[in-house]
């Protein structure tokens, strides 16, 4: 049977064991606070070197990529209102009522816009919001090249199913997805009849340079992985009254955008703003899978009366798409 111990002794050993305690507390806290305190020396000297031997501006690149200097004194912190930036992003631009016609006819498959969309969006070469497909009717009838972006239908299937309220449409017309509340569940893909959207399996391409960027739901960037992407009919072009970044980069004028509420439309390529009824009645405008009541805002005009041969398309600009 163990022997216990007397009360007196019990409370001296506790008392070695305490000033021990303290003792080597105290120890470290005085080497710690050496530590940080050579630290902060050093970086201070450091900063009063680069003051000193710096000069009376910086140097600042803008948002329309311009690179110009500044006064330090006049230098201030800027934190964009990320609330804000969703509220806009999903309220739209009043008043409009935004459509693409895409003419068949012109498709060369230059894949410029497709090249403008990935870099605009910081895609992977493999990851589109735009992409080109080669169609062909029936076997007796010639091949043709068809730009497919979302279709930002008037009745979406993808808001439908969107468990978060992460994909939504605006009464511009255009159909976003917020990756801020997406949780990657896949259900809008399954059912968007049309295969407009994909999924992030990877980290982005860009993941370094946009760290630290505030979330821009009209641009949606920063990318991230785990989550849904797609064609945002330029949201943050439009908000600048520019045309899309597809629509700009086209070299043969397949494309035509604007204001449905308007009647008119502007080609990307020649700049020529036509009437959009006359243009759709005139060459047989017709939407994609248009019965299944999805209302899709992307007309196409016919490959008739085409501009080339789809067999002499040069090598680097014809891909098909399997």
């Amino acid at each position: 049977m163990p022997l216990k111990k007397k009360s007196s002794e019990k409370t001296k050993i506790d008392e070695i064991l305490e000033s021990s305690r303290r003792d080597f507390l105290k120890k470290v806290g005085i080497v710690g606070a050496a530590s940080v305190a050579g630290g902060a020396a050093i970086y201070a000297g450091y900063r009063f070197e680069k003051s000193k031997n710096s000069s009376g501006t910086i140097k600042v690149l803008t948002e329309d990529n311009r690179l110009v200097e500044i006064p330090r004194d006049q230098v201030k912190d800027f934190k964009p209102d990320l609330k804000a930036l969703q509220t806009r992003g999903r309220e739209g631009i009043k008043g409009r009522k935004w459509i693409w016609v895409i003419d068949l006819s012109k498709c060369r498959n230059a894949r410029k816009c497709v090249e403008a969309c990935q870099e605009a969006h910081h895609l992977r070469p493999y990851e589109y919001h735009l992409n080109t497909l080669v169609m062909k009717e029936s076997a007796n009838t010639p091949a043709y090249f068809m730009p497919k972006p979302c279709q930002h239908c008037d009745n979406p299937p993808c808001v439908s199913v969107c468990p978060v309220d992460a994909t939504f449409k605006r009464q511009d017309g255009v159909v976003l997805i917020d990756n801020e509340r997406c949780i990657g569940c896949r259900f809008c893909m399954a059912a968007c009849p049309y295969s407009a959207r994909t999924f992030h399996w990877h980290e982005p391409l860009v993941v370094e340079g946009d760290k630290g960027k505030e979330y821009n739901v009209e641009l949606n960037i920063p990318q991230k992985k785990g989550t849904i992407t797609k064609c945002l009919m330029s949201s943050d072009r439009l908000r600048e009254n520019k045309l899309p970044y597809c629509v700009s980069a086209c070299p043969n004028g397949v494309y035509y955008f604007g204001d449905e509420n308007e009647n008119a439309v502007t080609n990307g390529t020649t700049k020529e703003t036509v009437n959009l009824k006359e243009l759709l009645e005139k060459n047989g405008g017709y939407r994609l899978m248009a019965e299944l009541g999805t209302k899709p805002r992307v007309y196409y005009l016919p490959p008739k009366n085409r501009l080339f041969d789809f067999k002499r398309g040069p090598e680097t600009e014809y891909k098909e798409i399997t």
